[in-house]
């Protein structure tokens, strides 16, 4: 019998590729996708087609009640999405504050309920000027913490943290995996922005992988 892993599943490009690299590696993945009170929820209908084409065990949490207690990101308030590149200072106003504590620590509990032996998650070099909890420092002490937690140990694995989303995505095509499957934009409207800093970062892979992004702007 294979070994239980769970990976958080947002439905982006970076948690699919994490996905896929599970899957193919052999392991019995479960995953678990958050609703956490983000402007749409576009990304989790992607990861539930996902997960059924696949017959993946998935289970989406409503934590949307923790807005009571964390607000003031752009990705969960009434607040403009900001434009560009992630390089940019006003990209920090999509940090979602504690966000991948509160996740991991939810999917450790559902890792050690089943027996898993890791919880896998998309944390990538791109993101580590912008976001802490995306940082190697945050993973390794996440790491640490998790295996003394519970009475079972849980890793927690971010295959792709030394990597840049252009790494992530020529790793993708290199397994043959169809981007159509999945969704970055910030802004849940039926064709992706192509402007905020989700998409700009997501075009910039394609382009220096040399590939065409399948999926639909409105540019």
């Amino acid at each position: 019998m294979s070994a239980k892993v769970v990976v958080i599943y947002s439905g982006g490009m970076d948690s699919y590729t994490v996905l896929n690299k599970a899957m193919q590696q052999g392991y019995d993945v479960h995953a678990v996708s958050f609703n956490y009170g983000q402007r749409h929820s576009k990304e989790l209908l992607f990861a539930k087609k996902v997960c059924e084409q696949h017959k993946i065990e998935h289970k989406i949490v409503d934590i949307s009640s923790i807005n009571q207690l964390i607000g003031g990101s752009a990705l969960t308030d009434d607040i403009d999405v900001p434009e560009g590149h992630y390089e940019e200072e006003s990209m920090k106003t999509t940090v979602v504050p504690n966000r991948n504590m509160i996740m991991l620590s939810m999917a450790v509990g559902y890792a050690v309920s089943i027996e898993a032996e890791a919880v896998y998650f998309g944390a990538h070099s791109g993101d580590h000027a912008i976001y802490p909890d995306c940082r190697t420092e945050f993973v390794d002490a996440m790491n640490d913490v998790c295996k003394i937690a519970n009475y079972q140990a849980v890793e927690v694995r971010a295959p792709y943290l030394a990597a840049s989303k252009i790494d992530i995505l020529r790793d993708g095509l290199a397994m043959n995996l169809d981007y159509a499957d999945t969704w970055t934009c910030y802004n849940g409207q039926e064709r992706a922005c192509g402007r905020c800093g989700a998409c700009q970062e997501r075009l910039e892979a394609f382009a220096e992988n040399n590939t065409v992004d399948p999926i639909a702007y409105q540019d």
